[in-house]
């Protein structure tokens, strides 16, 4: 064993958040799965859940009973499906992305919109969009990775305005994210700028997140980027067990820490940039999942990186189903409603930061 193993084993017997943990993400996945049923049935073609049930496992040669007709089937298998998967990839890479960078900087403020990635994703798939795949054609292909490329130097440049003395100085995190926010907000409108009236009125819809451009053949490339990212930072829950007690401590753990920072940052920019390639901009999701696991279960990242998943997977997932329900037939951008919930919450964890602050 380790000495990082030894430092961070996990023993039952002393961890009395054990079962509150395991309760949690119990809970987090049983909601997950009824969301995903109630996502699927609700719509203009009405679906009842028995029928969503007897759709799915149709495809995999189980019958039931229970009677559907086409269309229905055909709303749930080529519209809904693919929407919904694209909610439970980018919920749960947003989600982890969060916990990630939260770790990394060791400040529960840190998440992609708010240093920047989202945002230079943003300009890397809106630029690639505008100017017609820069003449490279790579097909599929080329958004997610557009979005990739923009949010690793967003994310790289934050990081380099923050470090001090070779160290990263958490103190000026926030302010270089506001920075780099302000830089892809001005290039983002160049770019709309130089767009055609009918490429603005798609880039406004979807700068505003939205989960309608959910096709097979679009979420194949951009799920895979994905699931490299997340299972680049799902390998990584013991090293930022160790971070959480500072960087030099890490490092006498045996924690490569500047390989870590490094892995963490390439890792969340390939997530989070395939994902807002096809859902735009939608914040704070890797805000608030992160820090309400941690309010439930503690900060072993062991609880957090799988609960941060489950739970960011879910508000995206329900925050899709009231923009299509709210103002139906119309359907609101996603990220209005997940800006709507994360919004005043980010209010109030300032305000319970500093009275923790005050207090000591």
């Amino acid at each position: 064993m380790t000495a990082i193993d030894a430092a961070l084993s996990f023993n039952p017997a002393r961890d009395p958040m054990r079962l509150r943990r395991m309760v949690t993400l119990g809970v987090l996945a049983i909601a997950l799965i009824l969301a995903l049923i109630l996502a699927l049935g609700i719509g203009a073609v009405a679906i009842a859940p028995s029928q969503v049930v007897a759709i799915l496992v149709q495809h995999l040669g189980i019958t039931t009973g229970v009677t559907f007709d086409s269309y229905q089937e055909a709303a749930l298998t080529s519209v809904r499906l693919p929407r919904l998967l694209l909610a439970l990839a980018s919920g749960a890479t947003l989600g982890i992305a969060g916990a990630s960078l939260q770790a990394l900087f060791r400040n529960p403020l840190a998440e992609p919109l708010l240093i920047g990635v989202s945002g230079g994703a943003a300009c890397g798939a809106v630029a690639w969009i505008v100017f017609g795949g820069l003449g490279l054609g790579l097909g599929a292909w080329g958004l997610p990775f557009a979005a990739f490329g923009a949010s690793l130097i967003a994310t790289a440049g934050v990081m380099l305005g923050a470090r001090g003395e070779g160290r990263l100085d958490i103190s000026t995190l926030l302010l270089s994210g506001l920075a780099m926010n302000a830089l892809t907000s001005a290039i983002l409108g160049y770019i709309i700028y130089l767009a055609t009236e009918s490429q603005v009125r798609a880039l406004t819809f979807w700068m505003l997140g939205s989960l309608g451009g959910a096709t097979w053949d679009a979420i194949a490339p951009a799920a895979l980027l994905m699931a490299l990212g997340v299972g680049a930072l799902v390998l990584l829950t013991r090293p930022f067990n160790a971070l959480a007690l500072g960087e030099a401590e890490a490092g006498h753990l045996g924690v490569p820490v500047e390989r870590v920072k490094l892995v963490t940052v390439v890792a969340v920019a390939l997530g989070v940039g395939a994902s807002t390639a096809l859902t735009g901009v939608v914040g704070f999701v890797g805000l608030v999942s992160p820090h309400i696991v941690r309010l439930i279960g503690g900060s072993d990242h062991r609880f957090v990186i799988p609960g941060s998943a489950l739970l960011g997977a879910l508000i995206v997932t329900l925050a899709d189903v009231v923009a299509r329900t709210l103002v139906a037939p119309a359907e609101l951008p996603i990220g209005v409603v997940t800006s709507a919930i994360g919004a005043p919450f980010f209010f109030w964890l300032l305000r319970y930061r500093t009275h923790q602050a005050v207090r000591r």
